[in-house]
């Protein structure tokens, strides 16, 4: 059944105070990104209002379409070496406790533009030695040798988004698959297993509550410590449609579900995103 309007619980107050119009200054004065805006996140308001960010690397363009994500997609451009640096002195100007860095996928690296991600973690470390760094990362196309990259720059946390179920995966997700990013946060854990993993499933696109759960479960056999659930929002009518809106009891049973399997934190609510209050997760959590 397809739903025309959103239902009340969609709703977003629209709040652009001082720090709103102080962060996208700077981002535009930088030229950095954030996946706030590219992927066009309805916690951007709040969020930015509140002074925090999720800044994404490797530039704007990704080398993958999937099929519910607003990001750009075609030929990237060359890698802005600078970008670390202006990210830390972003994250610096803008006082933060915890930084979320992600990243377009770029396929056409050798290593997905996992050097950068490191170089951004070293780079805020250096300028915020207190500040506590997650990254959202893609699948480098199962290179381990990437991932381990990353975690050798030794991040609080490392994320990375299963998006949805097993069997709508294919259909949701361009070249990522469901079971190389189970096989990703396993091999994160046997890398390093001190660092906490964070998963997120994104619903509303045709799946059912057994499906959710199972994800849920698979998420947990390979340790991941933090999973968070949101409702999928169409961004624009090119994009899968919203096939159900989830009711906010519905989310909180998913929550009371996925605290009993075992995880640190489960975050579940219909405007919930992967990065969205982050820090607050990660506390929860007992990991920052």
């Amino acid at each position: 059944m397809k739903f025309e309007r959103k239902p009340d619980w969609l709703k977003i107050k629209l709040t652009t105070g001082e720090n709103f119009t102080e962060i996208k200054n700077m981002m535009r004065g930088k030229t950095l990104h954030t996946v706030c805006e590219e992927a066009k996140c309805p916690n951007i308001f709040e969020c930015w209002s509140h002074g925090t960010a999720t800044f994404m690397i490797n530039g704007k363009i990704c080398t993958r379409a999937c099929r519910f994500c607003a990001v750009n997609t075609g030929l990237p451009t060359e890698l802005d070496l600078a970008e670390p640096e202006n990210v830390a002195e972003a994250a610096e100007k803008m006082g933060l406790q915890h930084a979320v860095v992600t990243a377009v996928a770029r396929d056409d690296l050798q290593d997905g533009g996992a050097s950068l991600f490191a170089a951004t973690i070293h780079a805020i470390r250096k300028r915020l030695p207190l500040c506590s760094v997650e990254v959202l990362i893609p699948d480098f196309q199962g290179n381990w040798d990437a991932l381990r990259t990353v975690l050798d720059a030794n991040p609080q946390i490392l994320n990375h988004n299963i998006e949805t179920v097993e069997r709508l995966s294919d259909r949701v997700r361009s070249k990522a698959t469901y079971r190389r990013s189970l096989e990703l946060l396993e091999t994160s854990k046997q890398i390093n297993p001190t660092i906490p993993t964070k998963s997120s499933i994104m619903i509303g696109v045709g799946e059912t509550a057994e499906e959710i759960r199972q994800t849920m479960r698979d998420l947990r056999a390979v340790g991941v410590n933090i999973v968070t659930i949101g409702q999928y929002l169409q961004p624009t009518r090119r994009h899968l449609s919203v096939e159900k809106y989830w009711h906010p009891d519905e989310f909180a049973r998913f929550k009371e579900e996925g605290m009993e399997m075992g995880f640190d934190h489960v975050e579940s609510g219909p405007l919930v995103r992967s990065s969205y209050r982050a820090h607050e997760q990660g506390q929860l959590a007992g990991h920052v």
